[in-house]
């Protein structure tokens, strides 16, 4: 995986984060989602670096990435990982940059271009609508397919420890329930999330990352909303038309946050640039 890209550990300051990265052209910063790391972007990234400057760093705690030692709740919110990337691009020379993130990392993503709007110039969500919102859909039959959020947020060690009791089988019940099929997944990808999830400084992250968007994300979003701040860039939103966020049209949702945003669900679930990288590829090539 990654052939030709270079592997790096850049420190942004409250955390040290691994990064991917290759090509030439307009800069591109693509984030992750849970419970995966940098390596999802495997079948589009060298695709994408064609055109772009493509950086691919684990989220802070998750991969090979690491955030504080014993975090409090603030130190994984979307805002605390979002000035991480910031942080980077700039390190890295980017003062703007387009941005693609899945899950986890598209939170951090639209998190970021409302605090610094100057930096985004196009952003993409794969497969979420704002944190927010997912906590005010939540009846019981969503709270029930997106449990994890509920149980995540648990107060520590609880999730860390009934996770660490055999996070393997935790991170493969979280992949196979929010795809369509697990045919899409490569052995070397899932042996790196393996790899990766063995980790209990991963589990605590992640888990800190969950509870950071139960306690903190939904006040900042609510900031965001009372203050009436929206995406003024170029949006696009796709989603897997499998996966849990079609008991509504995403797009409406995002309507409410963005001043110009199209999307579409494509034929997967959740992972869509494994699950579906070659559609997946050509929606953000056509954007971007």
């Amino acid at each position: 995986m990654f052939t030709n890209f270079t592997d790096e550990r850049i420190d942004v300051g409250d955390a040290t984060l691994r990064v991917r990265r290759h090509g030439e052209g307009p800069p591109l910063l693509l984030l992750h989602g849970y419970p995966e790391t940098h390596a999802m972007w495997h079948a589009v990234a060298p695709e994408l670096a064609d055109r772009f400057s493509v950086v691919c760093p684990d989220l802070r705690g998750y991969g090979d990435s690491r955030g504080p030692d014993d975090p409090v709740t603030e130190d994984y919110s979307n805002r605390s990982m979002a000035g991480d990337m910031t942080a980077l691009m700039a390190e890295l020379g980017h003062d703007t940059f387009r941005l693609v993130g899945h899950d986890r990392g598209a939170r951090v993503g639209y998190r970021l271009t409302l605090d610094a709007p100057e930096r985004v110039e196009r952003f993409v969500a794969l497969d979420i609508i704002p944190t927010l919102e997912t906590f005010e859909a939540m009846d019981y039959e969503y709270a029930e397919s997106m449990y994890h959020w509920l149980f995540l947020a648990q107060a520590y060690p609880l999730p860390e420890t009934l996770i660490g009791a055999d996070p393997t089988f935790y991170l493969e019940h979280m992949m196979e329930r929010w795809s369509a099929s697990m045919d899409g997944f490569t052995d070397e990808a899932l042996a790196e999330y393996r790899r990766c999830f063995e980790q209990p400084s991963v589990v605590r992250a992640s888990c800190a990352d969950y509870r950071a968007g139960f306690h903190v994300d939904t006040a900042h979003d609510r900031e965001s909303r009372a203050t009436g701040d929206k995406i003024e860039c170029p949006m696009l939103a796709l989603w897997g038309a499998g996966s849990g966020t079609v008991s509504f049209d995403p797009l409406d949702v995002w309507e409410r946050w963005a001043s110009d945003v199209r999307g579409r669900g494509l034929d997967c679930g959740h992972f869509l640039p494994e699950e579906a990288p070659e559609e997946t590829l050509a929606a953000l090539e056509t954007f971007l």
